[in-house]
């Protein structure tokens, strides 16, 4: 059976619409990459699809990981000596540093604004700071907000419980006729924000919705992660199912009025990246393709040198490139609902071209090096090929996720790329060009990672 958009038992206007209201009714919802937030999303989405839960307990060892302390949260809030609220974590759940430890107190201006992030760039918004490995405690602001903040005190109110606890994912699997698999993978971790990452979730949901009732001939795999630790989790405990995965994509920034960019796999030329190209260029609309580039989303975890699996991620804008990226202005208004519809119809249309090639037999030539390798070059082998190390326990760079400062920016982008690329094919000079970072610059932080011992030489 070929599978079409006609296959569907609804139309996708109507589809389209479902998915908004699924967003609506999750957008609320305070997550994390623990906690009842994450089990609350699932267990809504558990109305669409047979899902399956599961839990990982805190202090479990994952590859360089180890499962952290589960966060709740009840309330936050910051107010002036008169009572009145100032900043307000029933107004928006993205008010407080995701993962901040309980405090009450009463602090002096100064002292609170060490623990406060707000954005000059974008005043008007407020953004979104976590700290999941670093046990401190923070607000966020709309930086027009904070330069009226004058009282000389205020009180500071975080009402949450970092404990001993798990992580949670949810997983559905629809069983083919093969044991090949695509892997569909998405995460929920993200606190109200929209396109990142609702849209991903939306879409998911619907997919699975939609193709568990047809016959299939690959076997599809549907993820629902928290970004980064869920993904290294699910490798770990999964390794047995790896060779299943043929082909795989990461679902995010779906929502938004851009057109379609691609992001390919590690490998470049897996029938994965060739399968989504095509179908782009038959829409006869605008879209861009970019190469694999070792940061973003989970790609990176399951393209990790020790994987190396075709996955790629078919997003609209990437993801640091729309301005309300990890703020409170990627809400609900700033989704648009064709865009859901057109990225869904995408995904059905990719899953559809794979269907009927499969069994096809594809020869795809992998990356060949085309000198020979020099003794004046220099390769290294990271010791960590499944999966990046945890770098904040390397201090390496800064503890904070969500934001960093530009300065950073450079440093930060030539650890991902040395870490992905030591795999003893690519030299550093390989490494610089690929990555378009300063030779330079590539070599010492090769010499900061192998001090670390996270790469040595081969």
């Amino acid at each position: 059976m070929t599978i079409n958009i006609s296959n569907l038992q609804k139309s996708s206007e109507e589809i389209k619409e479902e998915m908004f209201s699924l967003m609506q009714e999750l957008f609320p919802i305070c997550r994390s990459i623990t906690g009842n937030g994450v089990r609350k999303t699932l267990e809504r989405i558990k109305k669409d699809i047979p899902l399956s839960k599961f839990e990982i307990p805190t202090g479990t060892q994952v590859f360089d990981w180890i499962i952290p302390k589960e966060w709740n949260i009840v309330d936050a809030y910051v107010s002036d000596l008169s009572g009145k609220k100032i900043i307000d974590f029933q107004k928006s759940n993205l008010h407080v540093v995701n993962y901040s430890i309980p405090i009450k107190k009463q602090i002096s201006l100064n002292e609170l604004k060490k623990h406060i992030f707000s954005n000059p760039e974008k005043p008007n918004y407020i953004p979104y700071v976590t700290s999941y490995y670093n046990e401190t405690w923070g607000f966020c602001l709309e930086h027009n907000e904070l330069i009226k903040m004058k009282d000389k005190k205020y009180d500071v109110i975080i009402e949450s419980k970092l404990e001993d606890g798990f992580l949670t994912y949810g997983e559905f699997f629809i069983k083919g006729e093969s044991e090949n698999e695509i892997l569909i993978s998405t995460y929920i971790c993200h606190p109200s924000m929209c396109n990142d990452n609702l849209s991903g979730v939306v879409v998911a949901t619907a997919l699975a919705k939609y193709l568990k009732n047809l016959k299939l001939k690959y076997s599809i795999r549907f993820l629902f992660i928290p970004e980064t630790i869920g993904a290294i989790s699910w490798l770990y405990l999964n390794q047995n199912k790896i060779k299943n995965i043929k082909h795989g994509l990461v679902l995010t920034c779906l929502g938004d009025s851009g057109h379609f960019t691609y992001k390919k796999s590690r490998r470049g030329d897996a029938e994965i990246d060739e399968t989504v190209v095509k179908i782009l260029k038959e829409s006869k609309k605008k879209f861009e393709v970019v190469e694999f580039f070792p940061w973003g989303s989970d790609e990176r975890q399951f393209c990790s040198p020790g994987f190396n699996l075709p996955v790629g991620s078919l997003i609209r804008t990437m993801y640091d490139k729309f301005p309300e990226y990890h703020t409170s202005g990627d809400n609900l208004d700033f989704m648009n609902k064709n865009s859901l519809k057109e990225s869904f119809e995408k995904y059905f249309l990719i899953i559809s071209e794979l269907e009927k090639n499969f069994g096809i037999k594809k020869i795809h030539v992998n990356e060949k090096r085309e000198k020979i390798r020099s003794d004046k070059e220099s390769y290294f082998l990271t010791t960590n090929p499944k999966c990046e190390p945890q770098l904040g326990k390397y201090n390496v760079y800064k503890n904070f996720g969500g934001q960093y400062e530009e300065s950073q920016k450079e440093r930060k982008l030539a650890i991902f790329w040395i870490l992905n690329y030591s795999d003893g094919v690519h030299s550093l000079e390989d490494i610089a060009r690929k990555s378009k970072l300063d030779l330079d610059l590539i070599k010492k932080i090769s010499s900061l990672l192998e001090s670390k011992k996270l790469i040595l030489r081969n």
